[in-house]
């Protein structure tokens, strides 16, 4: 990797932040209706998953690269950490406020935060990251290599984004369990969306921990890509259930928002994938994964393009034609991620 694409690969999750947050305040400051101050919390937000991202890239591109120095190790994880507590912090002081758009913003916005500590472990997980290329060319019968963190960090990171998926779920059931009440009905469903996207980091974060210590075994090859789909696909499914399982007006919301992230899911599969496929073995289409988060990105900007252009005729839909570009954004910054783990990974036959 030369040192233009390194840069182009760290800009990349800084200037979708950028998007998220300077679309999210146009959005916010363009009117005081409930629709406004929805959706320009929660695309101001997701900023918080950008920065995230820029810190796993940063962490890995220094190592493949040869600029790596033990200071990284601490100032991505702070910058990380800092960005989704601050958004954690906001999102539960939105949450409190007096208006029922309040309440749905906040709730999502503590979700996307919790979103944002998960992929920032991923971070601190790569921290190691040049010892997986090294691991693969050698066998599993050698054991963790010198350097490679102990088994007890290893868990204590897997766990981070168990006890957030599990956090966001339990929420969202107890929000459900009086769902006649439309902003827990709105914010309930969200939350489900954003506890799967926890949940699919669960598998990046054990690919990732597994594979620098060199545990990573060939049973869970696709198993954690398998588990990565279905969550996209339940997630997805279960979109299309609130469209079309109902009359509910405030359906129309967080039914197009939850196919959004089921999309995000979509894109997480694709670095799942991409480290299984090239442990231990040559893969020719590597170089072809990164485009699997390239078509997310377009699927979710045209579903944006359709409801805004729907909005005309059902004004439910202003706020996830808005938010989906913000997950479209997301979704690309993850194409910049797959190629830089391509880049640092795959042996091309």
């Amino acid at each position: 990797m030369n040192f233009g694409i390194s840069i182009l690969f760290r800009a990349i999750p800084l200037l979708m932040g950028l998007v998220c947050l300077g679309l999210g305040w146009y959005v916010y400051s363009g009117g005081s209706d409930a629709d406004h101050r929805v959706a320009g919390h929660v695309l101001m937000s997701l900023t918080a998953i950008c920065v995230a991202l820029f810190t796993t890239a940063a962490m890995i591109i220094r190592q493949i690269t040869g600029t790596f120095a033990p200071r990284w190790k601490v100032l991505l994880p702070i910058l990380g950490y800092s960005v989704a507590t601050a958004t954690a912090v906001w999102g539960l002081v939105v949450r409190g406020g007096p208006s029922a758009p309040d309440f749905v913003a906040g709730h999502v916005m503590f979700g996307v935060a919790l979103i944002g500590a998960c992929v920032t472990t991923v971070a601190v997980a790569s921290s190691v990251f040049s010892l997986i290329p090294v691991n693969s060319a050698g066998r599993r019968e050698d054991g963790p290599p010198p350097g490679a963190y102990g088994r007890e960090i290893a868990m204590t990171l897997i766990f981070v984004p168990v006890a957030a998926a599990l956090v966001l779920a339990v929420w969202a059931v107890v929000l459900l369990g009086d769902a006649s009440q439309a902003p827990k009905y709105v914010a309930g469903h969200v939350m489900l969306g954003l506890a799967a996207i926890c949940a699919c980091l669960i598998s990046l974060v054990s690919t990732v921990t597994r594979q620098v210590r060199n545990e990573f075994g060939t049973r869970e090859r696709w198993l954690w890509t398998a588990w990565v789909l279905l969550l996209g696909s339940l997630v997805i499914v279960w979109g299309l259930f609130v469209l079309f399982g109902s009359d509910r007006p405030e359906r129309l919301a967080p039914g197009c928002v939850l196919i959004g992230l089921g999309l995000i899911c979509y894109s997480i599969s694709s670095k799942v994938f991409l480290l299984a496929a090239v442990w231990r073995r040559e893969f020719a289409l590597a170089n072809r994964v990164p485009l699997i988060p390239v078509f997310t990105c377009l699927s979710c900007l045209f579903f944006a393009a359709f409801l805004t252009e729907a909005v005309a005729t059902q004004s439910g839909l202003f706020v996830p034609s808005r938010v989906l570009v913000g997950l479209g954004a997301v979704c690309f910054t993850l194409f910049s991620i797959v190629s830089i783990l391509e880049a640092g990974t795959s042996r091309k036959a």
